[in-house]
């Protein structure tokens, strides 16, 4: 077996509907296996989802149990000499296996592969490619000075603001969402610490890769998109959970007089950030907006029938969905949607599958449309 993928997921079955559909053309002719693990969702994902992408194993927990603990779970079962850890709000283009493997392989001494990726209205994600979160890289990160200067060696460290994003290169730390790594090298380093139930296990399993003295490289010549966030809405539920996991990882990788000093600054700087955001967010208003339902429709011409009967369709409208098929790759789609100008909300629609999706920030939910 070349290849396992594990996705977890947690009530997002529209958003894994077209991770599926372009996971299916993405694997073409390796020899692959998906393993989906579902932690409980309450959408029906597993019902909606598990005849119509037979390819793909379910496994079917009764809790939450967490993203590390569901990945140990699946990686477990897993045969592939290669294991992807994938979100199941990503979208992959066609070619994306067989550079990555071609790539790796193409590295001695390489343990990990990390890609580049882009939200849906085409923005590059800069966690993409990260440092360890040192005691120094923290503190720039809490205290704002990694957002005051993005392309600093010193204070961008967190996001490797000065290396370029279209470069690839050997990092420090991947992005969970999309993490190739070597079965050979997890025998060795073991999979997640299922202490950190969410955030910054990724950021320990490459640290922990690297320190076994293997190489974590970031991939810029194939592009995901990673909607980013969808099991998890950004309050202030989410910086205390995030800010905590870094505490964690100082804690257990920075230890002695270093971790006694920072982890209660850490502490401290956890309790500002949650409550900022709590006050922040008591004062916004409700701005929900009612699902779209007028879209155009972009691509290839017999998916964009499927959404045409569905749903209805203006000229010039606001909300553009891309439609792939025979005539319209999932690698076009990464094309167009990275060069289309600003002002469209953007939606994806894979051929013969019944929703689409699509998100304009990384900073906010997205919208997932059944059109049956």
């Amino acid at each position: 077996m070349d290849l396992s993928v594990i996705i977890i997921n947690y009530n997002v079955k529209y958003f894994l509907e077209q991770c599926l559909c372009s996971l299916r053309q993405a694997i073409g002719s390796l020899k692959a296996e998906v393993i989906v693990v579902d932690n409980n969702s309450t959408d029906g994902s597993v019902a909606y989802l598990s005849e119509k992408y037979s390819f793909a194993r379910f496994i079917i927990n009764k809790s939450n149990e967490g993203f590390a603990k569901a990945n140990n779970r699946a990686l477990e079962q897993a045969s592939g000499r290669y294991i992807l850890f994938l979100n199941p709000d990503t979208i992959i283009p066609e070619d994306c296996f067989t550079q990555c493997l071609s790539f790796i392989q193409s590295k001695p001494g390489a343990g990990a592969l990390g890609i580049r990726m882009i939200d849906g209205s085409g923005s590059y994600l800069k966690e993409s490619k990260r440092g360890f979160p040192s005691p120094w890289v923290s503190f720039c990160k809490m205290s704002g000075l990694t957002s005051m200067f993005p392309n600093s060696r010193i204070f961008a460290g967190y996001y490797l603001g000065n290396f370029s994003s279209k470069q690839s290169q050997r990092v420090e730390a991947l992005s969970g969402a999309f993490m190739l790594i070597k079965k050979e090298v997890l025998q060795i380093t073991g999979g997640f610490d299922e202490r950190f139930f969410m955030y910054a296990e990724d950021i320990d399993l490459s640290y922990r890769i690297n320190k076994a003295g293997f190489g974590n490289y970031y991939f810029a010549e194939s592009t995901i998109i990673h909607f980013k966030g969808e099991s998890t809405t950004k309050d202030s539920n989410y910086l205390r959970l995030f800010y905590k996991a870094m505490g964690q990882f100082v804690q257990k990788h920075y230890s002695g007089i270093s971790s006694k000093i920072w982890v209660p600054f850490l502490q401290t700087g956890i309790w500002i950030k949650s409550s900022i955001a709590t006050f922040t967010q008591s004062k916004k208003t409700n701005n929900s907006q009612p699902l779209p339902t007028q879209f155009t429709s972009m691509g290839d011409k017999g998916s964009c029938q499927e959404v045409n009967n569905q749903i209805s369709t203006v000229t010039d409208s606001e909300n553009i969905v891309y439609c792939t098929g025979e005539q319209f790759s999932y690698r076009q789609l990464i094309k167009e949607i990275e060069s289309r100008p600003s002002g469209k909300n953007i939606f994806i629609h894979g051929k013969n599958t019944s929703s689409i999706v699509g998100s304009g920030s990384k900073k906010e939910q997205g919208i997932a449309i059944s059109i049956n």
